[in-house]
C-alpha cells in the first residue's frame, strides 16, 4: 500500500466514531466473546483484542511515541482480550480521540503496525480501521450500527484509493467485493475492504 494519497482528514475529530464503537463494546455480552465476526479466523473476542490493540498503536502514532506498540505488526500475533478488557478498551479509545485532537497528529512522519507513514495517513488509516471494526462488531453481536458520517466519508476515500493500487490483495485490505454504485455509502466501504456487506450472523 502506498502513502502519498492526500487525504482529507487535518480537521477530522475521531471522538463521535470513538463514541460509536465504545457503545458496541458495551453491548456485547461474555456470552457472544466466542461467536465468529466476518473477520476471517478471528471470534469476537479476537476483534476485541485487535481494537484494544490498535487504539493503543494509534494513540501512541499520534503522540510520536513510537516504539512497542507501534513497531508491531498486527500479523503478529492473534490478538484476545484480557481481564477488565471493557474498561482497558474505553480508556484506551478515548485516550486514542484525544490524542488525534492535537494539530501536531496530523503532520509529520509517525509508526504504525512497524510501518512509516504520514501523520495525516495514519489519521486516515484509524479512522477506516475505527469505521469498518464498528461494522464488523455490530454484525457479530445483532447491533445496529451507524458510524461518525465524517469517520465514514474519509474511511471511504482511503479504501477507494487503495483499490486502485495493483498491490492491493498483498496489502491491508482483501480483494473487493462488488457493491452496487447506488449502495448506501457503508455498504460501499464495507466491499471495499474486502467484506461481504451481506454478512450475517450464522444461525
Amino acid at each position: 500500500m502506498t502513502h502519498d494519497a492526500p487525504t482529507p482528514t487535518a480537521t477530522l475529530d475521531l471522538g463521535p466514531q470513538v463514541r460509536v464503537l465504545a457503545r458496541l463494546a458495551d453491548g456485547v455480552s461474555d456470552a457472544l466473546l466466542a461467536d465468529p465476526t466476518p473477520c476471517p479466523d478471528m471470534a469476537v473476542r479476537n476483534l476485541l483484542g485487535h481494537l484494544t490493540g490498535l487504539a493503543t498503536a494509534f494513540r501512541d502514532a499520534a503522540r510520536k511515541d513510537l516504539g512497542a506498540t507501534t513497531d508491531t505488526s498486527p500479523e503478529a500475533t492473534v490478538p484476545d482480550i484480557r481481564p477488565g478488557w471493557r474498561e482497558e478498551l474505553a480508556e484506551v479509545l478515548g485516550q486514542l480521540a484525544e490524542a488525534w485532537r492535537a494539530p501536531g497528529a496530523w503532520s509529520g512522519m509517525t509508526r504504525a503496525g512497524g510501518v512509516d507513514l504520514p501523520g495525516e495517513v495514519a489519521g486516515a488509516v484509524v479512522a477506516d480501521e475505527l469505521v469498518i471494526h464498528g461494522w464488523d462488531l455490530a454484525r457479530a453481536t445483532g447491533q445496529a450500527y451507524e458510524p461518525d458520517p465524517a469517520a465514514l466519508q474519509v474511511a471511504y476515500g482511503l479504501l477507494a484509493a487503495s483499490a486502485e493500487e495493483p498491490d492491493r490483495d498483498a496489502g491491508m485490505f482483501g480483494p473487493v467485493v462488488p457493491v452496487p454504485d447506488d449502495a448506501p455509502l457503508l455498504d460501499r466501504a464495507v466491499g471495499l475492504s474486502g467484506r461481504d456487506p451481506g454478512w450475517t450472523r450464522p444461525a
